[in-house]
Formats: C-alpha cells, structure tokens, sequence
C-alpha cells in the first residue's frame, strides 16, 4: 500500500476506548468521526494558500483519500462479519470524496453510434426495398450483415456520415445500362472512402400476383408486346406496389427474391435482353483501408483540368495523364467524364470568331494499381502537375469471384 505524504496526516478517532479483540458493545455510528487534516510546510505555505488540499498538491490530496475510503470500507467488511454493520459514515455510504460514479463521463464516438462489437453484423446501408438487387449486392459484399435500406441514394451516403450505418453499398455502373451518374456525382460531393467492389450478375424475372396469369393471358404469352412500360425507382419497389395495391392487370420486372418476399408469382424468368448483364457497386466506409500488394487492387480518382490554362485543359490534359499510367504499364478500367458543376462553362476569345464557350469536365478514373505500389504513387504526383484538382476516392481490393451468366 503506498505511504502517505510525509507533508499530511490523516486521523481516526473514536470517542470511545479502543476494543478488545472481541467487542462487547457496537460503536454507535454518531460517535465516529472522520477527521481529515492538512497541513504544508513552511516553506511552501505560500505557494499553497490558494489550494487547501492534502499534502503539498493534489496528488497527494487524492492518494490520501483513496488510501483512507479503501481503509474504512475494508473495516466495513471486517464489521459486518462481526456483526457489527456500520451503513453509513458522516451520513455517506461510502468514503469517496471525490464520487467519480456521479461525475459526467467523457463523450466518445461510441456513445454517437456503437460501432459493431466482434462477431456481430456490420449495418449495410442500400438504396431500394428490401428484395432490391442492391440487397443482394449488400449480402455479397458483407456476408450475414444488416441491411439497411433507404429511399435515395443521397441517403445511403448521409447514414454512413452520421454513423446510422457502417457501410454502403451503391451500384456505380452497369454492362448493358452504362453508369449511374447520381452516385458518381455523390461520391465527390460526400467524402466517403471506396473499400471495396463488388459485381452482381442480375437475373430479371416476370413477376405479377398469384391468378393474374389467367387475366392477361394472351399478352403475356407475346412477353411484353403492346404493353404500357412504366418506370420505377428500384425493381423491388415495382414488386412492392404491385402487391400493396393489389394490382391483378399489371406485372413487375423484379428479381426473384422480390417475388418470395411480396408473394408474386414468377410469369417468366431471365427476361432481361443480355444474359451478360452484371452491375458494379462499390463499397463505402467512413475511413480507407490501407492499401496492399499481395492482391489485386483498384484504386479511383477524380481529377479535372485547369480551365484557365490551355495546355492544362480539356483533352491536352486527359492526354498528359492517360500517358502517365500507360508509361508505367498501368491498366486503365473506366474512363468517365462528367460537367464539372461549379464551373460548368470555359469561355475563350478569339478575335477571329467570336467567343466559344466549351464544357468543363471532372474525369473519373480507376486503374489496376495499388496505392501502395511505387508506381501508382509516381503516376498521380505526376498527374498532380497536370491537374488543377485531383482526389483520390479509393484503393480497395478487386472483386475476383468467378462470373457465370444467368442462363
């Protein structure tokens, strides 16, 4: 047990003589007082005359204290196997002077939103309906997780930021569709981090309630000609409206699971117009993962020219950085450009014709590298010198799980 400071001294005292070894009478609790005193040298009274605590600082004032509480609550102990059962000291249950039990405790950002504990699920945030393919994709990407599904896009990106979900899965472009622009413009405004990618082969499926077969028999058989096409936010929200509103004349193009989930009935399976048809999502977290070496990686820029500057502009500048990844033998899977939406319009004089006005671009790129590999890391400084704007969005593992078409 540590020694009390040589500057304090603490007292017990009792009104009454000290007991035998074994006690006859109990101590009345009004008649035991607990004095703590101090006291500072002489040559530090000064100093001190501004704190009044034990010993010369507040250490030792604090040590003392937890030296004593611990004193009397093991007295307590050797009194309540005597019989003797002092409850309360001073009208306290307990010694503490300083009662850290009532004091507020630090915020962390596990009060915010408890980050799953090991062995539990991750919170997948999706955009759609529970039967969605993004679901799918969700399960894929993060086995035995709980999905969470959300009405847009721009909301999947919101429960990460404000810790409601832990990750996002969000599809970014399709084989036969092309890509989802909205994400790509979402993903430069939010400053989530790519961690992954998965690829989702889709299998579209006629879906229509149980009898409906038998009511538009004869149009069903022409699969889908001289039909009303209406468009949806997600597939599975089709299946959803179909079954909520009990429509007996209208079918929904859904996955499979979207039929078991709103009791539909599958009129035709693999409807869609390629049997190749895959969908891209990629999965977004709060903070990157540290790039590797001993796998396939990816990683995802956004970059865009210097529109007051020629030669740092529109294609000079896609040259200039397309030649900096070949040159180093890195292979480039996406090229994608979009209007850069703060400066959307590059005016040029020409005395000659007049003034041109030209689109301004941001260009989305991903490459076959690692963020951690030598070269990537020289190809985006030299990237760097021809851009007014560059981001790197992700390095994260390639998805490397065998295709099969639907067939």
């Amino acid at each position: 047990m540590q020694a009390l400071s040589p500057s304090s001294s603490i007292a017990l005292k009792s009104a009454l003589p000290t007991r035998s070894p074994t006690p006859t009478n109990r101590v009345p609790r009004s008649q035991l007082v607990i004095q703590c005193a101090y006291r500072s040298d002489s040559a530090n009274a000064a100093a001190n005359s501004n704190f009044r605590g034990l010993g010369s600082n507040r250490a030792d004032w604090q040590s003392a204290c937890a030296i004593l509480a611990s004193k009397v609550v093991s007295q307590q102990k050797n009194d309540d196997a005597t019989g003797t059962n002092i409850t309360a000291v001073n009208g306290h249950k307990t010694l503490d002077l300083v009662p850290i039990e009532n004091l507020p405790k630090a915020l962390t950002i596990a009060d915010l939103s408890p980050a799953p504990m090991h062995g539990s699920t991750l919170r997948v945030a999706y955009q759609g309906v529970p039967g969605a393919y993004s679901e799918a994709a969700a399960g894929k990407a993060y086995p035995n997780c709980e999905a969470i599904p959300c009405d847009q896009f721009e909301v999947a990106f919101q429960s990460v930021e404000l810790w409601i979900a832990d990750r996002a899965v969000l599809p970014v472009e399709n084989s036969l569709g092309g890509s989802i622009h909205r994400n790509y413009d979402l993903l430069l405004h939010h400053r989530l981090h790519i961690v992954g990618e998965v690829q989702l082969s889709v299998n579209h499926c006629l879906l229509a309630l149980p009898g409906a077969l038998a009511q538009c028999e004869h149009t069903l058989t022409k699969l889908g000609y001289n039909v009303t096409r209406e468009a949806v936010d997600d597939t599975a929200g089709a299946a959803e409206f179909v079954a909520v509103n009990n429509l007996r004349d209208t079918a929904a193009i859904a996955s499979s699971r979207a039929a078991d989930l709103y009791g539909l009935q599958i009129l035709s399976e693999g409807i869609q117009d390629d049997s190749s048809n895959i969908t891209r999502f990629v999965m977004l977290a709060r903070d990157p993962i540290v790039p590797r070496t001993d796998r396939p990686f990816k990683t995802s820029i956004v970059f865009a020219g210097d529109g007051g500057n020629e030669d740092r502009a529109g294609t000079a500048v896609l040259f200039k950085v397309l030649s900096a990844f070949a040159f180093r033998n890195i292979s480039l899977t996406k090229i994608e450009s979009r209007p850069h939406r703060n400066q959307p319009i590059r005016v040029v004089d020409d005395a000659d014709v007049g003034t041109a006005k030209h689109f301004e671009y941001l260009f989305y790129i991903d490459f076959e590298a690692s963020m951690a590999e030598v070269r990537a890391q020289n190809a985006l400084a030299e990237v760097q010198e021809f851009t007014s704007f560059l981001r790197v969005l992700g390095s994260y593992p390639m998805d490397m799980t065998p295709w099969c078409p639907v067939t």
